[in-house]
């Protein structure tokens, strides 16, 4: 069941009827499981189970790790009271060890198996026959293992464990944000679970607002850029400098479109149960530094990121050398959490590196009050969008192009590389039916029209009220239906 389908609109009315219409909480939740439930049967059956399992036991090891059983103080004295608490706090350790490795080993064993085997039989002699086989992970299985982890930690912290396993496994399951999020903390979707929001007409016509919107994005936009973007990176030996540029800057877009449309129709969605998820983006290609960029993309990520990687490593507590080491070992990460292909570990590189030049040109321009000056003037501002945006866009390549072997071809040839004549015959004339030129129009009409979005949204503060913006729902519906191309791609980040 795609997002963009007729299927999942008449799906989300038969369950907003049966959800609404029932006045117990429990009877709500139970609703959003068993029809988050058969919304995954509709992609993945056979995971469930395993889904089920896993949110169980992290459903147990939070209850583990909110117990003290410790004696009430004044029954015992302070020696005593020290060790019990010393000796608590020891097994809770190993509680949230236990609970972490369980959730990490699944996601390793699903996403790094499989080309762990298969490097290994590739470059040994052994020739085993399992290296040729390929495991499938379950959909949203790292977006799934990291909302665990990040509850396991929380409780650990001190925040309260669930005591309702059914809360526990609406909030898991939930079919909004089960596939790519936005990563979602349990408490923040639990009080809204027992407080729950009446329906207003503002908040459908915001719902409606967002799922048409994210369609718009998804279905008009990303995927057709999508199919300019595949064919230049499909056919890289005969792709012009020229392609390869137009197509890094295409699939920018592409990604930001389909992964903030994916995001927008699940708030959407979420809004019309009452509930609100988290914001995933906040105009990214407008930051003018690395570290305002991550900030502003995938935000619930980099939330993730900072709390349960950066800030436990020490943070910026340890002096500016410690600091630039956290900031690579978590981007590192980050780029390994997407795949195991070696451009992620690349890209991850890159981008922490990018943190560490920021971090020490902010420290160096502390020190010297006519460079901390020109940042701040328009002409600085606008070097530092450009140098990021240029970084940002580059490093797509190694996103896109996960096996080295292309990404390095595809940098070698972005300058002088004069490309296949046939194949831009195919490409802008059979396939597009546009020139190069106007290809790049169009991207550059697509900029500015953000640019106009972002700034009567960010520097005016205006947006459309809620009639206005339900006026515009179903001529948004309609232009998906009419004008998206024939079998929608698939979300990009459904792979991670």
């Amino acid at each position: 069941m795609k997002f963009i389908s007729i299927e999942y609109g008449l799906f989300l009315l038969l369950v907003l009827a049966i959800y609404w219409s029932l006045a117990l909480k429990k009877l709500q939740l139970w609703i959003l499981l068993i029809a988050s439930i058969a919304f995954y049967a509709s992609l993945q059956l056979q995971y469930i189970p395993l889904l089920l399992v896993l949110i169980f036991i992290n459903f147990r090891v939070g209850l583990a790790l909110g117990q003290n059983p410790l004696p009430e103080q004044d029954s015992i004295n302070d020696n005593e009271s020290r060790f019990a608490q010393a000796d608590w706090n020891s097994q809770r350790g190993k509680l949230l060890f236990l609970g972490v490795f369980i959730n990490v080993l699944l996601l390793l064993g699903f996403k790094y198996l499989s080309p762990l085997l298969n490097f290994i039989g590739k470059n040994t002699s052994t020739n085993l026959s399992f290296t040729s086989s390929k495991i499938i992970a379950p959909l949203g299985i790292s977006f799934f293992v990291f909302e665990c982890i990040a509850y396991l930690v929380d409780v650990y912290r001190g925040a309260p464990a669930s005591n309702q396993f059914i809360k526990f496994a609406a909030y898991k399951f939930f079919f909004a944000k089960l596939i790519s999020g936005p990563i979602t903390r349990f408490h923040h979707l639990a009080n809204q679970f027992s407080n729950l929001r009446s329906l207003t007409a503002a908040n459908v016509s915001e719902g409606l607002w967002l799922i048409a919107i994210g369609a718009v994005k998804k279905g008009l936009l990303a995927d057709h850029i999508g199919i300019y973007v595949d064919l230049c990176f499909g056919n890289l030996q005969r792709a012009s400098s020229t392609d390869l540029w137009l197509a890094t800057f295409a699939y920018g877009f592409q990604l930001y479109l389909d992964f903030s449309g994916y995001v927008d129709i699940a708030r959407g969605t979420a809004l019309l149960f009452g509930l609100v998820l988290p914001e995933n983006f906040d105009f990214p290609y407008f930051s003018t530094s690395i570290a305002e960029f991550w900030r502003r993309w995938h935000m619930t990520l980099g939330d993730w990121l900072r709390n349960y990687l950066y800030f436990p490593l020490g943070g910026s507590r340890k002096g500016l050398d410690r600091t630039c080491l956290n900031l690579m070992i978590v981007m590192v990460i980050a780029g390994i959490w997407h795949g195991a292909a070696l451009g992620f570990l690349v890209w991850g590189a890159y981008h922490g590196l990018a943190l560490v030049v920021h971090r020490l040109t902010s420290a160096l321009s502390d020190s010297f009050e006519d460079l901390e000056n020109f940042w701040q003037q328009p002409l600085g501002v606008f070097i530092g969008w450009l140098l990021t945006q240029l970084m940002v866009f580059t490093s797509w390549i190694w996103f896109r192009l996960p096996n080295l072997q292309d990404s390095s071809l595809v940098f070698q040839r972005l300058w002088g590389y004069p490309g296949d004549a046939q194949f831009a015959q195919k490409v802008y004339v059979e396939a597009l039916n546009i020139s190069q030129y106007q290809l790049a129009m169009l991207l550059l009409a697509l900029a500015i029209v953000m640019t106009v979005v972002y700034f009567f949204n960010r520097q005016l503060k205006l947006q459309f009220n809620w009639p206005v913006k339900l006026l515009f729902v179903i001529p948004c519906f309609y232009a998906v239906w009419v004008l998206a191309p024939e079998g929608s791609l698939p979300y990009i980040y459904f792979d991670f």
